[in-house]
């Protein structure tokens, strides 16, 4: 039996539409996974970490009690005491989304905007979600580091100082800091200064401000507040969409080595729509609980 590939419409002699498909299943995961890149790279964030589903996300909290280091020649060192506490969050979990198109939009609008456009937008907001998501942890400042401050260039500064500082003790490198401001407040700042802000992932970020090596701007950091974290506190887990699922009879086109999204597309003649399907599995987090500074501005600080 020929394979998909060298099917043909008998009545036309035409490639079968499944190898259409095929391209746009590929394409559709190869530019996921290329603003990921690029995204990693703006955050620093190391290689992706591959994990099962059902996996228990996990940040930690460090401390250090040092002891007298004044001893006597011959005496026992007492040991500094160090404490790391554990803290299990919620599973990593699988993700399901889909996305139809119609005859009728077709008919109305041409593929080129029922397929084509939606297809662009469902890739959108897959990565704002991520994001999203991420911003939502930051946010949580049950363990993180904070204080308020007179300005918002003072925010930005401490909170810097304060992660860096924190890391320090812990006796771990910092190699880069990214920082998180409110969209309204960077531009009130920046006025007409001559800076470069660019997008990527849907986010919009500027490089190398005020002692952060990546400053990201977003709306969904309160006006007012300012967050740090460094980039070696930031990672990603994953789960592969291509594993297993074959045996179910669900076959997801997912994008090389490192397979954050998988992605299907189908005719339904039964409905007369063209389906689309999208399997994630992917979280940004932090290693770190108390890694993370948290600082906000008033014109009276503590």
């Amino acid at each position: 039996m020929p394979g998909i590939e060298s099917l043909t419409n008998p009545r036309t002699n035409l490639p079968n539409v499944f190898t259409d498909i095929d391209a746009r299943e590929k394409d559709f995961v190869t530019r996921f996974g290329t603003s990921w890149q690029a995204l990693q790279e703006v955050l620093g964030i190391a290689r992706p970490i591959k994990k099962e589903a059902g996996t228990k996300l996990v940040s930690y909290t460090a401390s250090i009690e040092l002891e007298d280091g004044n001893v006597d020649p011959g005496c026992v060192i007492p040991y500094s005491k160090t404490t790391v506490a554990e803290t299990i969050h919620a599973d990593l979990k699988l993700q399901k989304y889909a996305k139809a198109a119609t005859i009728e939009d077709v008919d109305k609008y041409g593929a080129a905007i029922a397929v084509e456009k939606t297809d662009d937008a469902f890739l959108n907001e897959l990565q704002v979600e991520v994001m999203d998501d991420f911003y939502t942890l930051l946010k949580d400042d049950t363990y993180a580091i904070t204080s308020n401050e007179a300005t918002w260039q003072m925010a930005v500064s401490m909170a810097i100082g304060r992660v860096k500082d924190k890391f320090k003790k812990m006796r771990k490198n910092v190699s880069a800091i990214t920082v998180f401001v409110n969209t309204v407040d960077a531009y009130k700042y920046l006025g007409a200064a001559n800076i470069s802000i660019q997008s990527l992932f849907g986010i919009d970020y500027v490089q190398n401000f005020l002692g952060a090596t990546t400053m990201i701007l977003s709306s969904d950091i309160d006006e007012g507040t300012v967050i740090a974290i460094p980039a070696d506190n930031m990672v990603c887990y994953y789960v592969d969409p291509s594993t297993e699922f074959e045996r179910l009879g669900l076959v997801y086109t997912t994008d090389g080595e490192t397979n954050l999204i998988g992605f299907h597309a189908q005719g339904n003649y039964g409905t007369a729509v063209g389906e689309a399907f999208a399997l994630k599995g992917m979280k940004l987090w932090y290693e770190y609980a108390d890694g993370v500074a948290i600082i906000t501005v008033d014109a009276n600080p503590s």
